[in-house]
């Protein structure tokens, strides 16, 4: 029996990747997907930049972060990025098992609270591919205007059908009937 995914076409799209990551498994894994896949030395080390959706996401293993007390280089490597990006992420790579995790992220949330930066925490490669890939399409223009007309086709159904509407409409329908009585 076919599955929804094998009957509709896969998405594909261009990706531009920073040159460091050319031999990386995450790139051989987009390329099975058959995304056009641009490498820039002009690109941040470790990120990836999707132009038709306007994302941009960087790539940060937790071990590569200095002890909370500490100052590095990658915090100043995330601020360029963010300064850079409109519509960025963080693709912080780590088990997330104890409390040291934790703790790196909440560091991270704290130094970055207040600008556009979002945070996505993920545990290996396939995560990662996954949630790119998601964000990306979901905010890539056609599949966004799509997306915006199943929202708003939703929301006038749930108008149409809804009792409080009604029952709005009800009392509209009597108070125009009880004006109309006194002209």
């Amino acid at each position: 029996m076919a599955t929804c995914r094998e009957g509709t076409p896969q998405w594909k799209t261009t990706i531009i990747v920073s040159t460091s990551l050319q031999s990386h498994e995450i790139i051989r894994m987009l390329n099975a997907q058959q995304h056009r896949i641009r490498f820039s030395d002009s690109v941040h080390p470790g990120a990836f930049i999707f132009p038709l959706s306007g994302t941009a996401f960087l790539m940060v293993d937790a071990q590569d972060l200095p002890e909370p007390s500490e100052e590095s280089g990658v915090f100043e490597r995330i601020k360029k990025f963010v300064q850079v990006h409109r519509n960025c992420f963080l693709l912080l790579r780590s088990p997330f098992k104890g409390k040291k995790e934790l703790e790196t992220l909440t560091v991270i949330q704290n130094r970055f609270f207040g600008s556009n930066l979002r945070i996505l925490p993920v545990q290996n490669t396939d995560e990662i591919v996954k949630g790119m890939l998601t964000i990306a399409k979901a905010t890539s223009k056609p599949h966004v205007d799509s997306i915006r007309d199943r929202i708003s086709l939703a929301r006038a159904h749930i108008i149409e059908s809804s009792p409080v509407w009604e029952m709005l409409r009800d009392m509209l329908q009597n108070q125009a009937g009880d004006s109309t009585c006194f002209i």
